[in-house]
């Protein structure tokens, strides 16, 4: 009875402590000036962009820019992407290529 009871109040909790917003505010969006080949581009309400973002600690909230996923710098023009070819507000080191904010695809 007693272990029952502790698995409802357990997952009730962690329940509780997923939905309480942990204060970190959303990165901020600035005018794009870094050249990307992105994997994908969708929309910051996207499911696999807030998911990517979650993982890095981002908060994507309220942010209403494209997002680009599995992104690396494009450092020499005619570079071939394979993927789309966008500028994006520079990633920081610490997304490690994951997400680059606010991606406006380019034709280079």
């Amino acid at each position: 009875m007693f272990s029952k009871l502790s698995i409802v109040v357990a997952s009730t909790l962690l329940t509780l402590a997923a939905a309480i917003p942990n204060g970190t505010p959303p990165p901020p969006v600035t005018p794009p000036t870094s050249n990307q080949c992105c994997t994908s581009v969708v929309p910051s309400s996207n499911a696999a962009a807030s998911a990517v973002a979650a993982l890095l600690g981002l908060d994507l909230s309220g942010v209403l820019v494209d997002v680009g996923l599995s992104c690396s710098p494009i450092t020499v023009l005619g570079n071939n992407c394979g993927g789309t070819t966008v500028v994006c507000d520079a990633p920081e080191k610490e997304w490690g290529g994951l997400i680059a904010i606010n991606c406006i695809p380019v034709t280079l």
